[in-house]
């Protein structure tokens, strides 16, 4: 086995091994510049409708405090943060994705894995799994179009 067979041992270099040069399909070039012009746009809406849907958890969890008493406020409210953090760094992200930044691509990569952490937390192990592969495989696929 030589060295070019063996995964990188960071994290990045480990699933760019595995979810592009090992992959055994490759999303064609004209997807991958559909998905890069068009993701953008595609992220923005998704942000928009996430927040209400956000501004709702954050009111009745506000709300139910004096009712649910500590245990709901507390176990509701990590889930909330993480939520919140995945889509500040969506948020964040959003400006360079428009102009194709490598550190753009990199806060998605980050909210990505937020994600993953929060359907980890939310119980749902096979969504975390599968929503994961999916969204890294892409991401990574996509990768080389972002430029510093």
């Amino acid at each position: 086995m030589t060295a070019s067979d063996q995964a990188p041992r960071d994290l990045v270099g480990f699933l760019d091994f595995y979810l592009v040069q090992k992959a055994p399909f490759q999303i064609p070039g004209e997807i991958r510049e559909f998905l890069v012009k068009f993701g953008p746009w595609i992220a923005l809406v998704l942000l928009v409708l996430s927040l209400p849907g956000l501004l709702l958890m954050l009111g009745i969890g506000t709300a139910m405090v004096p009712f649910g008493g500590v245990g709901y406020a507390a176990g509701f409210t990590y889930l909330t943060v993480v939520l919140l953090a995945q889509l500040v760094l969506l948020g964040l992200a959003l400006p360079g994705l428009f102009s194709r930044k490598k550190s753009a691509w990199t806060l998605m990569f980050y909210s990505q894995l937020v994600g993953i952490v929060f359907s980890l937390l939310s119980g749902s192990i096979l969504g975390a799994l599968i929503g994961g592969l999916i969204g890294l495989y892409i991401l990574f696929q996509i990768r080389p179009l972002y430029v510093n």
